[in-house]
């Protein structure tokens, strides 16, 4: 395999890319890949790892010009490879998860009955008073897309881009949309006598 400097990286990729270059350039994504995905790829790994260095390899050359030489290129382009393919196995860890199935038990219906907290650390019955009163703001204050949007990203963790995907939105809209919803949240806390200082400390103490 051909060495070359940034520069000439920079140079054979730019325009119309030098095609033993784009090679180059995907052989190595593929062997860094599989060093650095070793532990999370499942059936049929070489599969995986080519579609994931396809996918980088389009992204780095859409962003060519935001390299600032701080590393070397090769070292940049694999770090944006890496974020790729760990984004890319977060989506497809959710593909087969419908937003309603991320619905805590109680949240379409009745509000979640406390159980006798007599056997309970004072701190676990805070926790759990304060978590019942959350779910319940989130039945009453937010619209059925705030609270599934609120639900898959804040609780669930599902990546930004598949929500809005199963959304049938963008990431802007949906970056909205969470506004939006915290707001509310916000306001329903202070009615409360809470503000979200208290609400995070009861967790984090």
């Amino acid at each position: 395999m051909h060495e070359r400097t940034s520069d000439e990286w920079l140079t054979a990729l730019r325009g119309t890319p030098d095609d033993q270059a784009l090679l180059d350039l995907r052989t190595r994504l593929v062997r860094g890949l599989r060093f650095a995905l070793a532990d999370r790829l499942g059936a049929d790994p070489e599969a995986v790892l080519e579609d994931f260095a396809q996918e980088s390899l389009l992204k780095i050359l859409r962003s060519l010009d935001s390299f600032r030489g701080e590393s070397q290129f090769t070292t940049w382009a694999q770090k944006i490879a890496v974020r790729v393919a760990l984004t890319e196995l977060r989506r497809r860890r959710w593909q087969d998860v419908s937003l309603e199935d991320l619905q805590p038990p109680g949240m379409e219906t009745e509000p979640i009955e406390l159980p006798d907290p007599a056997p309970l650390p004072e701190q676990q019955v805070a926790r759990s008073t304060l978590m019942i009163m959350v779910q319940r703001l989130m039945r009453e204050e937010l619209t059925d897309r705030q609270r599934q949007a609120m639900q898959a990203v804040m609780i669930n963790g599902m990546p930004l881009e598949e929500v809005a995907r199963r959304l049938g939105t963008n990431r802007n809209a949906l970056y909205k949309l969470l506004h939006d919803a915290r707001q509310r949240l916000h306001k329903g806390l202070a009615a409360q006598g809470l503000s979200v200082a208290e609400l995070l400390a009861a967790f984090n103490g």
